[in-house]
Formats: structure tokens, C-alpha cells, sequence
């Protein structure tokens, strides 16, 4: 059994499966648990739970955290991520290092997309 993550996030979603099915085909996280209540992803030591949430949760648009990841293709990431539900904002800038886009999945939680050079 693979120790717990250090590093990672927490997702509520009242969709565990769905949400699940978006974070591991747009970024080829794999699934390393998944219970009634939870499901686990990881991907290059970062872990994502998605989680059912304890209470109601507030409005769809409702963000208090803001995932970044990283993908070899931005464009490719941004018309994946639409067919499996997410949403895409407008804008891309760039520094020496990397591209950003900011993208919603299929929850409406933003994440940002970062393409190194």
C-alpha cells in the first residue's frame, strides 16, 4: 500500500464519478482509491480527492481554490476539456517559462493550465 500524498488537493463535488472521469482524461491522473464516498488521483506525486461534499454546497460557481496543472499542449487540453464538460475563459499570456489559460471543469472549479517551453 502507496503511503498517503503530501501534496494535493480536495475537491468537493455531488458528481464524484463524473468529476473523476474529467481530471483523469484531460490529465491521465490515475485512480489509487475509490470508495462510495471519495475518489483518489494522482499524478506525478500530486494528488487530487474528489470528494462527496459534508454539507450543501453553495452556488456551481463557488471557487475557494484554484488548481494549476500542467499540460504538453494548450490548445489540444482546452478543446478536451470542453468535451468532457469544462469551460473555457478567454486569454493565454505567457512569461520566459511557461503559457497559462484558465479553464473550468466539469464542476465549475477553475484551474489554471501551465505549458513549460
Amino acid at each position: 500500500m502507496k503511503a498517503p500524498a503530501k501534496h494535493g488537493a480536495l475537491v468537493y463535488s455531488n458528481d464524484i464519478k463524473n468529476l473523476a472521469k474529467f481530471y483523469k482524461e484531460l490529465f491521465a491522473m490515475e485512480v489509487i482509491r475509490e470508495t462510495t464516498e471519495l475518489i483518489s488521483l494522482v499524478k506525478d506525486g500530486f494528488n487530487i480527492v474528489i470528494h462527496t461534499p459534508p454539507a450543501t454546497m453553495p452556488q456551481p460557481d463557488f471557487n475557494s481554490v484554484k488548481l494549476f496543472l500542467t499540460v504538453d499542449n494548450i490548445e489540444e487540453a482546452k478543446l478536451k476539456a470542453k468535451e468532457l464538460g469544462g469551460r473555457l475563459f478567454e486569454g493565454l499570456w505567457s512569461n520566459p517559462l511557461f503559457s497559462v489559460c484558465n479553464i473550468a471543469d466539469s464542476d465549475g472549479n477553475h484551474i489554471q493550465l501551465r505549458q513549460f517551453r
